[in-house]
């Protein structure tokens, strides 16, 4: 009798654990895929999604600043992530991940399409280079001064008797 009691025991407890970490994987896997979504969506081809006409492109804007249409907003950032792959070409080459550098860029390229006037008579394209640099060289700057952190943990010098 006990021993059948604790054979079930054993089996649901094994049953909840498994089910507890598929269901956190799954989580996982679920939030993962909607990032990689966003910040990584192409066209079956394997290419980003083609430039907007000035047409397009003026559409969007009025309609994501009049009417706050974020799927405005979304495409707009969808339809320039061909710009971010072109700018982080400059930076890629010194010793930083392609994929930090195409992260920082978008987060720049989303603040560029948030903060834009249309009314400056300036194009979108040329405002948002310029926001995706700040942020990449902002990144850049931040790397570099926490590479100079040392830890009061971590040994600054040694002595004859390696102490």
């Amino acid at each position: 009798m006990f021993e059948v009691n604790l054979s079930r025991f054993i089996s649901y407890f094994v049953l909840k654990m498994i089910w507890g970490d598929f269901m956190l994987f799954s989580a996982i896997l679920e939030v993962f895929s909607s990032i990689f979504y966003f910040a990584l969506h192409v066209v079956n081809t394997g290419a980003f999604p083609k430039a907007l006409s000035e047409e397009e492109e003026s559409a969007l804007l009025r309609k994501m600043f009049e009417e706050n249409d974020i799927s405005a907003k979304n495409k707009l950032i969808e339809h320039n992530l061909r710009l971010v792959a072109h700018i982080i070409k400059k930076y890629y080459s010194k010793g930083y991940d392609q994929d930090d550098l195409i992260s920082v860029g978008t987060i720049g390229l989303i603040k560029g399409i948030n903060t834009f006037k249309p009314d400056k008579n300036v194009k979108l394209a040329t405002y948002a280079s310029r926001c995706i640099e700040n942020e990449i060289l902002m990144f850049m700057r931040s790397s570099k001064k926490q590479s100079l952190d040392v830890s009061l943990s971590d040994p600054i010098d040694t002595d004859k008797d390696g102490n």
